[in-house]
């Protein structure tokens, strides 16, 4: 079932999206060559406690997840892309380190990805990164009043062609607002003028992720970290986005 939000609600999520963006610029800049992953972790945690948040991350149980998920944020590195259990590993020089974080505040919340570059960039890498960002942008162009979630998608794949990349299907972009994950799905690959008709009040999290050499992931021990098949370096970049009459609006930004 979709909930259509009202413009006051759209303004609440927006006051949590802010946090998310400060939060993952706050990561940005605290990943480090040397830092621990379990560092950014607590720092993400004292963020959260002194905002008055709440995890939406924390004790999470979905079916595609082995038990309860009990960190408040997710960090994938390399080749990890999506669910990255913060563990026990120092950053190292050129690492490609994806953080992606929701919470709730107030009762609404919002969702948000950033990949950065730790320390040396490789051109291969930067360029990952940014496709998955012109991707975004891409996407967020068109979720406007008329058009369908199909028209996201193609925006997305689109760009994943341009640069070369293939495309997973499995996991995409989402609804969101009173919890993190509501209907519809939004897949990162699809067709122009198919699927749901965006109106005002519907809020998405749209979030294009892509590996370098392969569409197929694989699943970490720890039932949770998904990492691309062959080992290729990853990225992921999502915006939650509410679509207004006057267009999309970004609830991610600070």
């Amino acid at each position: 079932m979709i909930e259509l939000k009202t413009p006051a609600e759209i303004d609440k999520m927006a006051v949590t999206g802010a946090f998310v963006a400060e939060t993952l610029a706050a990561v940005g800049e605290r990943a480090q060559v040397g830092v621990n992953l379990m560092d950014l972790e607590h720092h993400v945690r004292e963020r959260i406690r002194d905002r008055g948040a709440e995890s939406c991350y924390w004790d999470y149980a979905p079916s595609f997840g082995e038990g309860p998920f009990r960190n408040v944020i997710c960090l994938s590195v390399n080749d990890a892309v999506l669910h990255g259990k913060p563990h026990d590993y120092v950053l190292r020089d050129g690492d490609v380190l994806t953080a992606d974080f929701a919470v709730g505040i107030d009762g609404w919340v919002a969702d948000a990805a950033r990949t950065f570059i730790v320390g040396t960039e490789k051109a291969e890498d930067r360029r990952l990164v940014r496709s998955t960002e012109e991707a975004l942008e891409a996407a967020v162009a068109v979720a406007k009043p008329g058009n369908r979630i199909g028209d996201i998608s193609a925006a997305i794949e689109a760009v994943a062609s341009d640069y070369g990349y293939p495309v997973n299907t499995e996991f995409g972009g989402h609804g969101l607002g009173r919890t993190m994950h509501e209907a519809p799905h939004i897949s990162n690959k699809g067709k122009p003028g198919r699927g749901l008709k965006l109106q005002p009040g519907l809020t998405i999290a749209i979030e294009p992720w892509f590996a370098r050499t392969t569409a197929r992931i694989i699943t970490d021990p720890d039932g949770w970290t998904l990492r691309s098949a062959d080992g290729s370096n990853t990225a992921h970049s999502e915006h939650t986005v509410a679509i207004t009459p006057d267009g999309p609006r970004i609830l991610t930004l600070p």
